[in-house]
């Protein structure tokens, strides 16, 4: 016996669009053909475009976690005073990998007739190293020659372009804190000398930032012992906010526990949901190519309303007969649905290969780099995103089956066999 239900079989052979009579339909043919490409372009489109959007966040993501940290845990008056012993409070926390203190405040750099306002982060070099990535982002000197006593400053390249300085010029630095005389209200100024730049490649760290040791921060801004917080790196930094919690069980001080969620929500909130706006966007394509689906079945179920009743007349229900016709557009559908996730995903893992090829076939360049910090395209394919493209796809092209399936069992067998 066949091992296949009829509709099954029947609706196979419908899909090539064969007349009665053994021809062919070219139109139907043509139209189910721009259906299948259009479902194709479409899916593979979506997992491009989320793709590559992954990836823009992911980069993002880690320049900015290349300067800021996981967790930070800063003292609830803008110091924190006895910081040696919340280092050793959080490392009892099983998942936290690194601790590092820090001396954040405001000031000023000046530099011959230029002034930028700057945050002044004082650090300790080689703790430093634990939690954060300015070492690879080093693009003249080492972090390693901020020491004690010595008064060097390391400064972002976007600064260190507006102030017009290289390594080994020595800047201004004015601490908003001034020194309150009988005749008037001085501010503290102190020289630094320049012994690196960095690049991240986020404006905001490269034009705002600048690093001197922790030890020098503490007398520049008179803050003897105390720091500004303890920043932590932990194991998963997509848990740091359930690690965030946990450690509010392990830090006893008087300290705000914030998580890098929560530094930067806005930022990942908007990108969040710009790559929800443009799957729903690029979903319309997929959905456009589906519905031609309908168009295409329509115009099969008035070619073939003679079988339709003959089947009718031999006992064919009219589930049966729907049946049928979702076979047809789902086999439309499903080929496509698998063009397209195939075509989506082999892009998605050689776009690193695919736009250089292009670039240089054309002549062209998408990311300028004297332009854009990002020069190429960066590509992280989340297979979640994959399944959730095909499973909204593929029910997209069974939604369309539906009507042309329906009028196809609503046939009438005498009005269709009156003119055979």
């Amino acid at each position: 016996m066949f091992p296949f239900r009829y509709e099954l079989w029947i609706g196979l052979r419908y899909t090539r669009a064969k007349k009665r009579n053994g021809g062919r339909n070219p139109f139907i043919s043509v139209i189910s053909l721009i259906s299948l490409l259009g479902i194709a372009l479409g899916v593979a489109a979506l997992i491009v475009v989320l793709s590559v959007m992954n990836g823009f966040q992911k980069e993002l993501r880690t320049r900015i976690l290349g300067v800021a940290s996981h967790i930070e845990v800063s003292g609830a008056g803008g110091e924190l005073a006895d910081w040696t012993r919340v280092v050793q409070e959080v490392a009892r926390h099983p998942r936290v990998v690194a601790a590092a203190p820090y001396v954040q405040e405001q000031g000023m750099l000046a530099f011959d007739q230029q002034v930028r306002g700057v945050m002044v982060r004082g650090i300790v070099p080689e703790a430093e190293e634990n939690v954060a990535d300015f070492k690879r982002h080093m693009t003249v000197g080492e972090l390693d020659q901020l020491k004690p006593g010595e008064f060097g400053i390391v400064l972002g390249m976007e600064l260190a372009r507006a102030l017009q300085v290289d390594v080994g010029d020595k800047v201004t630095l004015i601490a908003p804190q001034g020194l309150v005389t009988p005749a008037a209200v001085l501010p503290r100024l102190k020289q630094f000398k320049v012994v690196g730049i960095f690049e991240v490649g986020m404006f905001e760290f490269d034009s705002g930032l600048a690093l001197i040791d922790m030890a020098d921060a503490q007398k520049l801004y008179r803050l003897g012992d105390h720091v500004t917080g303890v920043r932590l790196k932990v194991d998963d930094l997509f848990a740091a906010p359930q690690i965030a919690r946990e450690l509010l069980r392990f830090v006893d001080a008087d300290a705000y526990i914030t998580d890098w969620t929560r530094s930067h929500a806005n930022f990942f909130r908007a990108v969040a949901i710009e790559k929800n706006m443009m799957f729903l966007i690029l979903l319309l394509i997929v959905a456009v190519a589906a519905f031609n689906i309908v168009s295409t079945l329509v115009m099969a179920v008035t070619d073939k309303q003679a079988d339709i009743a003959i089947l009718r007349t031999l006992g064919a229900s009219p589930r049966s007969i729907m049946q049928v016709f979702v076979v047809q557009g789902a086999l439309i559908g499903v080929i496509g649905l698998a063009a397209g996730v195939a075509g989506g995903v082999l892009l998605a893992l050689n776009i690193d290969v695919v736009v250089p090829a292009i670039e240089h076939t054309f002549g062209i360049q998408f990311l300028a780099k004297d332009v854009y910090y990002i020069s190429e395209l960066p590509s992280d394919l989340q297979w979640r995103d994959v399944s959730v493209i095909a499973s909204v796809s593929f029910l997209l092209t069974l939604l369309a089956t539906l009507y042309p399936s329906w009028r196809a069992a609503r046939v009438n067998p005498a009005e269709a066999l009156r003119y055979e």
